[in-house]
């Protein structure tokens, strides 16, 4: 897999939620074809819930898309809170690469010790969170990987960062789940 063949790309974002929210929460896919903005997707998460891998696949199976996309791209591994995807099963069953993009590296210890001590299904959701890999510097960002190399992950990220570090798919789903759920987009994706 080539750079050529991250053309077609995904990127996904939770929507805004207020602190003490508690059921469901939007997430919003941005569908590009390079540089062009071709579709948006949207569904909805449970707030630390259990959902999001099956969430995420049926919004990319059910969509017109799929044929074309090359891969897909979270900002984070978790949404909505500490609704964990399975990274491994959700590149099995769309049949297509997963690269989960981060800012900076996370602490996992303080992870580790929300989700054990806090979080109903905590331990399952950290064994996730494991399974995925150890987060690894890319591109200056931090990245795990299913389906493709950290040299993939690198022309991913490269191919589709146009305003910055950030692939422009999740930087794009971060501005419209924000527009959309708060009135106007705010922070920085």
């Amino acid at each position: 897999m080539s750079a050529l063949n991250f053309h077609h790309v995904v990127g996904i974002d939770d929507a805004p939620f207020a602190r003490n929210h508690r059921g469901d929460v939007m997430i919003v896919g941005a569908v590009f074809a390079g540089a062009r903005l071709e579709g948006v997707l949207s569904a909805t998460v449970r707030r630390d819930g259990a959902n999001a891998t099956n969430r995420i696949a049926a919004m990319l199976s059910r969509c017109r898309f799929l044929p074309q996309l090359e891969a897909v791209m979270l900002q984070g591994i978790a949404v909505a809170g500490f609704n964990v995807i399975d990274i491994h099963r959700l590149a099995a069953e769309l049949e297509r690469p997963v690269l989960v993009v981060a800012r900076k590296s996370p602490d996992l210890d303080a992870i580790r010790d929300a989700l054990l001590h806090k979080v109903p299904g905590g331990a399952r959701k950290w064994r996730l969170i494991e399974r995925a890999g150890p987060m690894e510097p890319v591109a200056k960002l931090w990245v795990q990987r299913a389906g493709l190399s950290t040299d993939q992950a690198r022309c991913l990220i490269r191919h589709h960062a146009r305003a910055g570090l950030l692939p422009e798919p999740l930087r794009t789903a971060h501005l419209i789940a924000g527009g959309v759920t708060t009135g106007e987009s705010r922070q920085r994706a």
